[in-house]
Order: C-alpha cells, then sequence, then structure tokens
C-alpha cells in the first residue's frame, strides 16, 4: 500500500486500534496465473493465547509486527487449499471513511476527495489441522465478538453443535512481519480547511462521517 509521509499512523496504537475495532479482514493469498488471486473475507482477532495476550502497543510494525492474529474460512472455499504453510497472506483492514465535498471546503478551486483509513498487514501462516485448537480458534472468536453483549449468550450449550461444524472449518494462525495504516484525514489541507472537515463530519448524521470526524479529533 502506497501511503504518503503525512497519512502515516500518528503513534503505534492508531493500528491496533483499527484492527480491533474493524476485525472483517479481506485476506488475499497469491494464486495461479490461471486462476488469479483469491480473497475472502473473514473474522481476524488477536490470538489471546500468544505471549503477551493482545497488548500490541508496543514493538515495530506500527505495534503489529510480531502479534499473532487468528482467523477461519470455510473448507470447502478454494482459498483454503491454496493458502500453504509458512506462506504470505496479506489482510486488509478497512476503517472510518467517507467523501468530502468540496462544498465543506468554503474555498474555491477545490476538488472532491475521499477520506479513509485503512491498515494492511503481511503475515506467515501456520494452518491449524487440530480439531480441538480448530475449536478453540471458534470458541475466541465467539468471546472475542460477544463481549460487547454482555453475558446473555452461554456457548457451552452449542458446543456439541460447533463440534459439529468444525471439520468443515479451516483455521490458520497468522503472525505478523510488517504492516502499513494509512489515516487520510484531510492533514494535506490548511488547519482552518481541515477544521471544517472536522466540524461538518462530526455533525453530520452519517454514522461513518462520524466516525471520520472522531480519528481527526485525535490527530496532534
Amino acid at each position: 500500500m502506497f501511503v504518503p509521509s503525512f497519512y502515516r499512523e500518528p503513534d503505534h496504537s492508531w493500528m491496533a486500534d483499527l484492527v480491533r475495532g474493524n476485525p472483517l479482514a479481506l485476506a488475499v493469498t497469491n494464486g495461479s496465473p490461471e486462476d488469479g488471486p483469491f480473497a475472502t473475507h473473514l473474522p481476524v482477532i488477536f490470538d489471546p493465547g500468544a505471549s503477551g495476550g493482545t497488548d500490541v502497543s508496543g514493538g515495530t510494525g506500527g505495534g503489529l509486527e510480531g502479534a499473532t492474529l487468528l482467523g477461519h474460512m470455510n473448507r470447502a472455499n478454494p482459498h483454503w487449499a491454496a493458502l500453504r504453510q509458512g506462506g504470505v497472506l496479506l489482510l486488509t483492514f478497512t476503517g472510518p471513511h467517507s467523501y468530502v465535498s468540496p462544498t465543506v471546503y468554503a474555498k474555491s478551486p477545490a476538488a472532491p476527495t475521499w477520506n479513509f483509513t485503512a491498515v494492511h498487514v503481511r503475515g506467515v501462516v501456520e494452518k491449524i489441522d487440530s480439531t480441538e485448537e480448530t475449536l478453540g480458534v471458534v470458541q475466541s472468536t465467539v468471546r472475542a465478538f460477544e463481549g460487547e453483549f454482555g453475558d446473555g449468550w452461554d456457548m457451552s450449550d452449542s458446543l456439541g453443535y460447533f463440534r459439529e461444524i468444525v471439520p468443515a472449518v479451516g483455521a490458520f494462525r497468522l503472525t505478523v512481519t510488517g504492516a502499513e495504516g494509512m489515516f487520510k484525514l484531510s492533514q494535506e489541507q490548511p488547519g482552518e480547511v481541515r477544521e471544517r472537515v472536522r466540524t461538518s463530519f462530526g455533525q453530520s448524521g452519517c454514522t461513518y462521517k462520524r466516525e471520520v470526524a472522531g480519528l481527526m479529533n485525535r490527530l496532534p
């Protein structure tokens, strides 16, 4: 991903926060010349059993390099067969984004653009063959997302059903070798124009625009 210097993440925590907050990743793998690349949308979480847990605020690569991520897909998906043990996988995460109209700038000439946030993560794949480990990935994924709903659902009653469907699940572990983040939030504009964009987005009825404004509030 090409990232101009003024759109790079202001600090290491931004990239990890975006991955946690936008866990539906697009996984991309090179295919054969005949088949072309494979791409699959799937949920990805930080491995809660990895050394250090989910604390990836330190280190290099935007705080992500060396972190371990967990994902899973349908084994019937041709992408699973193309995924090689020890191979490289690209995960792309998209955060808040929105179109920016020149009407917000209050200056002329001007050109429309798109403010957006994204993180690209590359890593080495470890395919998980064990049924119990695969079940563990599914359970960890459930725990990661059910937390925001409180304690209303106890998955223990569904473990028997989980075991029935787990043979069709292809789980993998990804050790991050590099990550890039792009946080395009009008940094190229003069301060007064950037403030107009932030204010306009913050007052919008669009959730995406308000989320972009929230990130703009965090800029130095």
